[in-house]
């Protein structure tokens, strides 16, 4: 099962690690030039916790970090 928070939904999202090169400008250098653009993968922070239910029954599931913290649901120790 793919890692997506079952209460905000998200989900490892694509991107690009830029590499730059030279010295910056403010630095006495003549610029920095983009020499490589990567492709990776931002994964979210989910956790698998113990998630008590609307009707009462705890189920296992993908949980964000920030729906945790923001007290979205319900944890059972």
């Amino acid at each position: 099962m793919s890692r997506i928070c079952a209460i905000t939904g998200k989900r490892p999202t694509r991107g690009r690690r830029i590499h730059r090169k030279g010295q910056s400008k403010i630095s006495g250098g003549i610029g920095t030039h983009v020499t490589k653009a990567v492709k990776r993968w931002f994964k979210p922070n989910v956790q698998r916790v113990r998630v008590r239910l609307a009707n009462g029954s705890i189920k296992r599931m993908w949980v964000s970090a920030k729906a945790l913290k923001a007290g979205k649901v319900e944890k059972v120790v």
